[in-house]
């Protein structure tokens, strides 16, 4: 079912074994990620076969983890929509504007794609308790896959995370801990108590190899969409990368099973003004990003203070000659309603600074006319009735 082959430390090299239960590498600490034997599937595997009825990222299944079907944990995930923008795209001067809308998986955001996998794993390996800390829609989706693999869910989320967030971590049964702070307050107080419950699974963001594995599939999705060919630009809405991380990692493994060239988007990064770290960073050509203090932002998802893949993800931005942009907090609703009024979708938070950032790179001459850019809404405007202007 699957080409998986050994999971590899991203900073140091060291190799681990994809059967036993792993979070971060032992040896330093750092992201681990998961690799295929690329060569044997080159030889059974045609792009042209995955152009078929069969929908949603599931279908990528021998380029994913799972060693057996019976572990796959599914919601019914959907190929996401490539919608085109023509009327923004005309006011911008940009002449192929596309939107991945994300918001339409079964939890409302991307955050399906990481934990659907990252589930379907760990109930393959034999856990019966995940914990994750949370800004809100990871903590969404892990109590939904978790429920629907009759697993024990743990949450732990800032006690000012959006309402509808909360609701639905309850109304899937997981267990919630509101914690004072940002999710990096939230991982601290869940680390205490993990010490005394050893039988809980860490699935927080890249700090286990899988929910990489899901959003991957993003990029797969997307240049099938494209006709086996890649956009020019992608903006992302940053806040641990995971998603960004995900499509180069996806980019890269194609390239390997000859089903695209050498060429790469530009990878744009997207964070709000409130919570900038990666934008800090890139703007010194650093290879780590430094803590954001009194992180703030409207975009839950993006107050993220100091991504654990941060190293990750700058260097996605420096390999494709990309680019990290920080926008103003106080004109997200404005970006909502624009987008709302010009193209009939209801965005999220952070689909909206993407939108923000577009506008800026479009009349700053950094866009032009006949690029092919991509960008990422990643949840439901439904889910963050008290943003909505």
């Amino acid at each position: 079912m699957t080409f998986l082959q050994s999971l590899v430390c991203t900073a140091c090299s060291a190799h681990h074994d994809p059967s036993k239960r792993q979070t971060v590498c032992t040896s330093c600490g750092k992201v681990l990620a998961a690799t295929y034997d690329l060569e044997t599937a080159r030889r059974h595997l045609r792009r042209e076969s995955f152009d078929t009825d069969r929908q949603g990222m599931m279908k990528y299944e021998p380029l994913l983890p799972i060693l057996h079907r019976e572990n796959l944990v599914s919601l019914g995930e959907q190929t996401t929509p490539l919608l085109r923008l023509d009327r923004l795209g005309e006011e911008l001067g940009i002449e192929n504007l596309w939107m991945k809308d994300e918001g339409q998986l079964p939890t409302g955001s991307f955050k399906s794609r990481g934990l659907a996998v990252a589930v379907s794993k760990a109930k393959e390996l034999g856990v019966t308790s995940i914990c994750i800390p949370s800004a809100g829609n990871a903590a969404g989706a892990a109590a939904a896959y978790a429920a629907k693999a009759g697993m024990e869910c743990w949450i732990f989320i800032p006690e000012d995370t959006p309402a509808m967030n909360i609701k639905e971590c309850a109304a899937y049964g997981a267990h919630i801990e509101l914690v004072q702070g940002n999710i990096s307050d939230a991982a601290k107080r869940m680390a205490e108590l993990k010490t005394v419950h050893p039988d809980w699974f860490d699935v927080s963001t890249l700090k286990e190899p899988y929910r990489l594995e899901g959003k991957k599939t993003m990029g797969y999705e997307l240049v099938e969409q494209f006709g086996w060919t890649l956009p020019d630009v992608i903006l992302y809405p940053t806040g641990g990368g995971t998603g960004l991380i995900g499509m180069w990692k996806a980019f890269d493994e194609m390239e390997k099973l000859g089903w695209i060239g050498r060429n790469r988007p530009r990878m744009v990064s997207v964070q709000s003004d409130g919570c900038a770290p990666i934008v800090k960073a890139f703007e010194t050509r650093a290879r780590t990003s430094e803590f954001w203090n009194n992180a703030a932002t409207c975009a839950s998802g993006l107050r993220v203070p100091k991504p654990f893949a941060d190293y990750l993800i700058l260097d996605v931005l420096y390999k494709s000659a990309g680019l990290a942009v920080a926008v103003p907090d106080n004109r997200i609703q404005d970006a909502i309603k624009k987008v709302a009024q010009r193209e009939g979708v209801l965005l999220c938070p952070e689909g909206a600074t993407a939108i923000l950032a577009l506008e800026v790179l479009a009349r700053d001459g950094t866009l032009k006319p006949k690029d092919r850019v991509v960008i990422f809404n990643t949840a439901t405007g439904l889910k963050y009735p008290e943003v909505l202007p």
